[in-house]
Formats: structure tokens, C-alpha cells, sequence
């Protein structure tokens, strides 16, 4: 029986994925259920399991664009089950020389050594390296088995100086991914299509830092995660919203939408770019429950598992730009939404305190938001808000009991 694979709907909105990677080869025996493609859509990747066991026929090449519903491979059901044993090698007919003393045998062909990891390239870190200090791993000697070239061989390469002679200057073209040309979009149409503003204020994350540093511990210990800082960034975010409802609404058309739930969006970095998982009726949750969510959809997103519904309807967002050393940024609203919160790194710096200078952990955020439907009483009044809650959570956020906010 041959049957007919055919591209399953990964959401409502999405009517075509491209073929992002076969992880499967023509003729292969696949298993029921083994993953034997990654597919892109507009929203996420995803994994397109086998639905029956035999040997695959590809009916569409890497890169191509496919509509939901058409036939990409073939699986022959009735084909038998290979054993594992390799197929013997089939020997080519000897050449019979018994009939002339004339014949000449034809040269044969140089061995092809086949590139592997161990034939004089790099070792990823080692490739890193050399990467940051922009030397060409063609011209180091490596000094590992068959010439690898070793971290410490890339640490001690040195470029060379004046101007470069020889070394690679080549480029390479590759086609975007579906996902990363739809973001490409989403992010042109938010500049353009919105009056987007960004507002500015710093906070003083000595309270945060004091919390965690005496909870932190007990809270591993009953909750088997981390104390991190979306857990307050993010009450104190849902509870700015209820006091200023503008910011979590959204034009449609001629009509303005308002939310009485709070569904935040987290940007976090995936395998195959920014990802927006949502945290859903986040109103609701405690410490404990927004930790543990975002903890589920960040390790979803980076195992390339999360779903579109998991990424879609979000009221409000916020983005993280300070795991990787950010000190300021103006983030792009995630439309229709229209507002985002952008956070930062954290750094010691010098601040009035009770008429004193004092140094303190700092971190600036940001509100970029619709002036379309914000205005400014509504955008500074909701980052004040949301500093005021931060600098002062455990009266704001935790009703003056942390332990049982903590659920400790």
C-alpha cells in the first residue's frame, strides 16, 4: 500500500509551511511517528512525524513552498523491514585477460578521502574563536589528531597584519526561512503602520535583589526552579495594565478592543529566531505559576515544539534584551498589540537616595506603544506604575508577605 503524506494544518490563519529540513533521506525506512521533516510556517517550525512505517518517496525539495493539504512524500507500507546488516558490496567483473597480452588495464582513480571532523578542520569552539578574531581556519596548522585545529591552536593563532593576502573573502546566499521572512514583515508593517513612541525610566532593583537573595534558595528548593525576575516583571507589568486598560488594548479597523484579561507575551530566543510564546490569563498567576510557565513555553520554543496557538493572542508583551548585555533599546510593538515593555541589564550605577549618593542596581526599561490609542498620561502613567511596583514589591506585588506570595 503506498500512502499519501500530506501537509496537516498547523493552525486556522496558515494556509501554506516550506519545507525546511528533510531529516530523512529517499528510499530510507522510516518508523510510525518518527519525525522525517522540520516545516516553517509564518507563526513556528514544526515536526511532521511519519504516519505509518515503510520506505519514504520525497516528493518536494528543501526550500520549497507547500500548500496545507498537498502530498509531500510517499510510504510504501508493504515494504519489508530492513535488517540492519549492510548489503553486500557487488564485485565488478574481472576483466579477462587470458585473450590478449595486449590489453591494457585502465588506470584506476585516486581514492576520494571523504572530509570528516578529524581531516584538518576545526572543533566548534575552536572555529568560535577564530570567527572573533577574524582569521581564516584554512590558515592555521592544527595540531590535533589528522591536523585538527584545537582550541588552544585557535587561541594562539594570531591574524596577520597590513593588509591581507590570500584567506577566504567569499559570501554565501541563503534563502530566509518562512518564519524569519514573516517577522521581517510583522516588523516593517508595526514601523509603518503605527505611531509608535517610546518612553523611558530607570528602576531600582535593590528590593528585587534583597527578595531574591533571602528567598531564592527556599524557593528552589520547594518549587525545583529559579526565582528570576519575569516573575515580577510580569506581576507588576499585569498589575499596571489593570490601572491603565488603554495600554492593553488594540485597533481594529475603526474600533478600539479592550481586554479585561491579561494574556503577556515573552520574547525569548529560539533555534530558529525570536519566538513569542504567550502566558496566558497571567492576572491570575502566581510567582510561582508565571515562573513555571515561562520556563514550559522557553523550553517548548527552544526544542523547536512550540505550537501557533501557544504564540498567538497575546494583549501585551515583553521583551528581554538584558540576558544579552542590552543597556537600551526602543522595542518594536508586536502588532495588533500595542504596547511592549522593553527590559534591560542591570548595572551598578550612582543614584540620590534620601539626598545621598548611593550606588545601586539600575536597569532602564522602556514602553513602546500606539499613540494612535495611548496617549501620554496613559504610557508614562503605566511605566511609572509598573517602576513604582518593582521598587517597592513587597507591599505592591506581595500584599507585605512574602513567604506566602512565594507560597513558601
Amino acid at each position: 500500500m503506498i500512502l499519501e503524506m500530506k501537509v496537516p494544518s498547523p493552525g486556522e490563519s496558515i494556509k501554506e509551511v516550506e519545507i525546511a529540513t528533510w531529516l530523512v533521506k529517499d528510499g530510507d525506512y522510516v518508523e510510525k511517528d518518527q519525525a522525517i521533516a522540520e516545516v516553517d510556517s509564518d507563526k513556528a517550525t514544526l515536526e511532521l512525524p511519519a504516519e505509518m512505517s515503510g520506505v519514504i518517496t520525497l516528493k518536494a525539495e528543501e526550500g520549497d513552498t507547500v500548500a496545507v493539504g498537498a502530498v509531500v512524500c510517499l510510504i510504501d507500507t508493504d515494504a519489508a523491514r530492513p535488517d540492519g546488516a549492510a548489503a553486500p558490496a557487488v564485485e565488478a567483473p574481472k576483466a579477462d585477460t587470458s585473450t590478449s597480452s595486449a590489453t591494457v588495464e585502465a588506470p584506476k582513480a585516486a581514492p576520494v578521502q571523504e572530509a570528516t571532523y578529524a581531516t584538518g578542520s576545526a572543533s566548534p569552539a575552536a572555529k568560535k574563536i577564530l570567527a572573533e578574531k577574524n582569521i581564516d581556519p584554512a590558515t592555521v596548522s592544527g595540531t590535533g589528531k589528522s591536523g585538527r585545529i584545537t582550541t588552544e591552536d585557535a587561541m594562539n593563532a594570531k591574524a596577520s597584519m597590513g593588509t591581507p593576502t590570500g584567506g577566504s573573502r567569499g559570501s554565501e546566499r541563503t534563502k530566509l526561512s518562512m518564519l524569519r521572512r514573516k517577522v521581517a514583515e510583522r516588523l516593517v508593517s508595526a514601523k509603518n503602520e503605527t505611531a509608535m513612541l517610546t518612553t523611558f525610566n530607570e528602576v531600582d532593583m535593590s528590593a528585587i535583589y534583597a527578595i531574591r537573595d533571602q528567598y531564592k534558595e527556599e524557593f528552589k528548593a520547594k518549587h525545583q526552579m529559579g526565582l528570576g525576575f519575569m516573575s515580577f516583571f510580569t506581576k507588576a507589568v499585569t498589575r499596571a495594565l489593570q490601572l491603565y486598560p488603554d495600554v492593553n488594548s488594540m485597533i481594529d479597523g475603526q474600533e478600539k478592543i479592550s481586554y479585561d484579561f491579561c494574556d503577556i507575551s515573552v520574547a525569548v530566543s529560539g533555534p530558529k529566531g525570536l519566538m513569542v510564546p504567550v502566558v496566558r490569563s497571567a492576572e491570575l498567576l502566581t510567582f510561582r505559576g508565571v515562573e513555571a510557565e515561562i520556563k514550559r513555553l522557553a523550553i517548548r520554543a527552544r526544542d523547536g515544539q512550540i505550537t501557533v496557538d501557544e504564540m498567538t493572542g497575546g494583549t501585551f508583551t515583553i521583551s528581554n534584551g538584558g540576558v544579552f548585555g542590552s543597556m537600551l533599546s526602543t522595542p518594536i510593538i508586536n502588532p495588533p498589540q500595542s504596547g511592549i515593555l522593553g527590559m534591560h541589564n542591570v548595572v551598578d550605577r550612582a543614584i540620590v537616595k534620601n539626598g545621598q549618593i548611593v550606588i545601586a542596581p539600575v536597569m532602564f526599561v522602556a514602553l513602546s506603544y500606539d499613540h494612535r490609542i495611548i496617549d501620554g498620561r496613559e504610557s508614562v502613567g503605566f511605566l511609572v506604575a509598573v517602576k513604582e511596583a518593582l521598587e517597592n514589591p513587597v507591599e505592591l506585588l506581595m500584599d507585605n508577605n512574602p513567604k506566602k506570595a512565594l507560597e513558601l
